[in-house]
């Protein structure tokens, strides 16, 4: 095949598209189909590797559940994911606006999979119990500081030995390790769980067959899930990471930020034992999110 036709075949293809009514899916397409050609190109596949390849597509498509998302799996380990949310929220301004203290976004991840039950706050996410107590708390604030109440927390996270809810639907009851809550007239939130686990991804499908061929290992540092939202305000979705968790530095996602890192203080304390319900000793974590304010436009 001449490498003039290799170019042609790309304007070809390029060109048909150039009728699509919506312009934002015609630039898609288009950047894509150039990417895509340039790729094959530049690596001149074999047949075998092409087939190859349509094979993994193909098992990661038969591979998603409803409870299950490999085709998000594999954006994650790929950094796709991290990268997608990186530049939509600087797209928002969170990057310029990182100095004035709004929260950093990360990715959703695959388990995002069930609607979080709502809470009230204080509540207690762990419905099985076996790991360390622990309390979280903290504000949600608008980034001039200004508290936000009424703002909605959507939260999940793994069990003590690393398993979400929909994983383990014979071990665990549905809703177990989420909470949906609603923060209080100051802005503030609280509720009870147990200290998350560093735990692999499912390495049992295509994604971990191709984590297990490029020799990387499947960890997530221990972290809970947050999905914060509140009127006039940008959604965030970010984690807290456990510090001095196993992993900080090597996430198969690549999704940790220094900034989310927060520390998951034992105490002792019987007042604040006292005030939360629960136990001492337990651990404690403390973090504010902030909220970008939306545009005139965006509102």
């Amino acid at each position: 095949m001449s490498s003039a036709f290799t170019t042609r075949i790309t304007e070809a293809v390029v060109d048909s598209m150039a009728g699509t009514p919506d312009p934002r899916l015609r630039e898609l397409l288009a950047a894509l189909t150039r990417h895509l050609h340039a790729f094959v190109r530049e690596t001149g596949p074999t047949m075998a590797e092409w087939e190859r390849a349509i094979a993994f597509l193909t098992a990661t498509g038969q591979t998603c559940t409803a409870t299950r998302q490999e085709f998000v799996l594999l954006s994650d380990v790929l950094g796709v994911s991290m990268l997608v949310e990186t530049i939509n929220s600087e797209r928002g301004g969170g990057e310029d606006r990182r100095g004035d203290g709004v929260t950093e976004s990360t990715v959703l991840g695959p388990f995002h999979m069930t609607e979080s039950p709502a809470r009230a706050l204080g509540a207690d996410i762990d419905l099985v119990g076996g790991g360390e107590p622990c309390v979280i708390s903290g504000r949600v604030l608008s980034r001039d500081g200004t508290p936000l109440p009424g703002a909605v927390l959507d939260v999940w996270q793994a069990n003590a030995e690393g398993f979400y809810d929909v994983q383990q639907p014979d071990v665990q009851p549905p809703g177990n390790g989420r909470g949906l809550f609603t923060t209080d007239d100051e802005g503030r939130f609280w509720f009870r769980t147990c200290v998350p686990s560093p735990y692999p991804i499912p390495t049992d499908g295509p994604v971990g067959a191709l984590l297990k061929a490029t020799a990387r290992h499947p960890y997530r540092p221990a972290h809970i899930h947050f999905i914060g939202s509140a009127e006039g305000h940008r959604t965030v979705t970010t984690h807290i990471f456990v510090a001095g968790s196993d992993h900080l530095d090597s996430d198969a996602v690549f999704a940790v930020k220094e900034s989310l890192v927060q520390d998951f203080t034992e105490t002792d304390d019987p007042e604040l034992a006292r005030e939360f319900g629960i136990p001492k000793p337990f651990r404690h974590a403390r973090f504010d999110l902030v909220l970008d304010t939306l545009d005139r436009e965006e509102a």
